[in-house]
């Protein structure tokens, strides 16, 4: 008798496909390592790289304006690739057993056995120092505050199995970028990057919630905890609180940061988004909550383009 738990029609839309660019092009030793790094999966990425990118072009404009440095936005784009592989990583290590007993998430590298857990630690490893030689090209500031983001790291894996709240600690981690992209061009923090941060965390509150309704029922089947859980039918009102304070936030710092208008103009497009989100959301529908999930990219990017054109001007 198998302890692998079944999989519904409702939780069958999944991210996890081998028929990716990785398994047409990569070589087929690297195959499991850019699995378990997710690089055949890139929604999580952006969603880790969008807050950097959003604090470096706001820092910018708060200075004066004009373009956003392209070294630091691709060091940071360099530096979420590598992050997220390490993210990604540390959860599945520590997931592996759940993972083996969910047909969403049998086949990653390390409950399907095609990768053991001591390569798995190797290639951790090895991300985490090219993550750190990454943050070694910041100031001093931002390499100490991006060292302090390793201790979120960490811990975010185990929080499903304390707490209905592992989305909240997760928009702790995915947003720790809002500060440090202006650490890097400023060299200190100031309330405009503060409240952006803020205003991430509500984004991820609410699109990561969207992204767990996937998983319900095999959640509840072997005891793991989420906010799509706690808040089972009433996820709607909750969506519409966090993206709520999503776009305050954003507008606040937006005023913080003294940025012209077009931030705003942008702001108001991306919380348009936002509704479309939370009036199209079927939380029952698991292919809908993962497009849902996966236009967060373009919210972010929107936002980003009215950071930029702001500052431009």
């Amino acid at each position: 008798m198998t302890d692998t738990v079944k999989n519904t029609g409702k939780s069958s839309a999944s991210d996890i496909t081998y028929e990716t660019w990785v398994d047409r092009l990569a070589p087929r030793p690297l195959q499991p390592y850019l699995h378990l790094a997710r690089l055949d999966r890139p929604i999580g990425t952006w969603l880790l790289l969008l807050p950097c990118w959003w604090s470096v072009a706001l820092a910018t404009s708060s200075l004066g304006g004009g373009w956003p440095d392209p070294v630091l936005m691709a060091l940071f784009a360099v530096g979420a690739v590598v992050m997220r592989g390490a993210g990604c990583t540390v959860n599945d290590l520590a997931d592996h057993k759940f993972d083996a007993r969910v047909a969403r998430t049998q086949t990653r590298p390390l409950p399907s056995g095609r990768l053991s857990r001591a390569r798995a630690v190797i290639f951790l490893g090895l991300l985490l120092l090219t993550g750190l030689g990454v943050l070694a090209q910041f100031n001093t500031f931002a390499v100490v505050l991006g060292m302090a983001s390793l201790g979120l790291v960490a811990v975010y894996p185990f929080m499903k199995r304390f707490t209905y709240w592992p989305q909240l600690v997760l928009g702790f981690t995915f947003n720790w970028g809002a500060l440090l992209g202006w650490a890097a061009v400023q060299g200190h923090l100031a309330l405009a990057p503060g409240l952006l941060y803020v205003a991430g965390i509500f984004w991820t509150l609410g699109y990561d919630t969207i992204y767990a309704h996937q998983d319900k029922e095999d959640d509840i089947l072997i005891g793991v905890k989420s906010t799509a859980l706690k808040f089972g039918d009433a996820t709607v009102s909750w969506l519409i609180l966090f993206y709520g304070f999503a776009v305050l936030f954003m507008l606040a710092a937006g005023l913080a940061a003294d940025v012209a208008w077009p931030y705003y103009a942008g702001l108001a497009l991306a919380a348009l988004h936002l509704v479309w989100q939370v009036a199209t959301v079927d939380i029952d529908d698991a292919k809908n909550c993962l497009a849902r999930f996966k236009s967060n990219r373009d919210f972010g990017l929107i936002v980003l383009a009215g950071i930029v054109v702001a500052g431009l001007i």
